[in-house]
């Protein structure tokens, strides 16, 4: 992923905001809950960018993935919208626990930008379900130029969206959180319909770590450097994350991304160890030396 990619990624200041105050109120909400449901994956399985992560032979490359991982970003879904039996066949791929997060197809969210898509969604859903229980949330990402002054097409977009379909949300464009009636206005929308507000973390853009949640989801996508600051970020993740498992957060989605792929395993496995220290149970990746 090269969005948010800086040439020197040791003069950022890649400390996490405080929390927005919406963000407590919605873990007030909560209570005391069990032990939350924690997915941490790759943005991808293939291995041309997974590269020296499969074995020698591994002839499935999703099979082996989902026995290493829990989840998956799947990204590949925004290219175009695959058949329904290509879902199934990736679901009966993969075990019980195991969760898709389908991102939503670029027709819907940048060549159309959320305008009359309704038959394109209802494609895209037909076509989604059929991974059956192994479907997570599906995520929306809108492009870096789509603004607050198309508002309306969000509250339609959303109000359009089954409401049994978990969905999260990520906005790029800067004026989304530069004034605070916006922001507000936006996360009461999101707030009011379940949807989650997706949190990115990228070198260059810190503007997009609102930490404001708006539903018992953090839904976080962690854009790494290839870069030794990558392990102290993650490090300041771990410690937010107990904070808010602390307050009843639900559900932990965590995608791991670096500007060269090839070493988001290697990430990944070092989060899932850490968060293995709070007591969780995770499958560490196992990689080769």
């Amino acid at each position: 992923m090269k969005f948010g990619k800086v040439n020197n990624p040791g003069e950022i200041d890649f400390k996490l905001p405080e929390d927005n105050m919406r963000t407590e109120k919605i873990l007030s909400k909560q209570g005391n809950q069990d032990t939350p449901n924690i997915y941490v994956g790759c943005a991808k399985w293939n291995r041309q960018d997974l590269k020296n992560f499969y074995p020698r032979g591994t002839k499935d490359e999703l099979a082996y993935y989902s026995t290493q991982f829990n989840s998956i970003e799947l990204n590949a879904t925004f290219y175009r919208i695959f058949s329904p039996e290509q879902f199934a066949k990736w679901k009966d791929k993969t075990p019980e626990n195991f969760k898709f997060f389908p991102k939503i197809s670029g027709d819907i969210s940048h060549s159309k930008r959320l305008s009359g898509v309704e038959p394109i969604v209802d494609e895209y859903i037909y076509a989604v379900s059929r991974l059956e229980d192994r479907l997570g949330s599906i995520f929306l990402q809108m492009h870096q130029n789509f603004a607050p002054k198309d508002f309306d097409r969000v509250v339609r977009f959303v109000e359009y969206w089954p409401k049994e379909i978990p969905l999260a949300i990520e906005f790029r464009h800067t004026d989304w959180y530069n004034d605070q009636n916006v922001s507000n206005e936006l996360y009461d929308l999101l707030e009011k319909h379940h949807v989650t507000n997706i949190l990115v973390d990228s070198a260059g853009r810190r503007d997009l770590l609102h930490m404001s949640l708006t539903t018992e989801t953090a839904f976080v996508r962690y854009v790494g450097a290839n870069h030794s600051t990558d392990y102290t970020r993650l490090d300041d993740w771990i410690e937010r994350l107990k904070k808010w498992i602390e307050n009843g957060i639900k559900n932990i989605c965590f995608f791991v991304h670096q500007n060269e792929e090839i070493e988001s395993p290697v990430l990944s496995k070092y989060f899932i160890t850490e968060l293995n220290k709070l007591g969780f149970g995770l499958k560490v990746p196992e990689l080769l030396s």
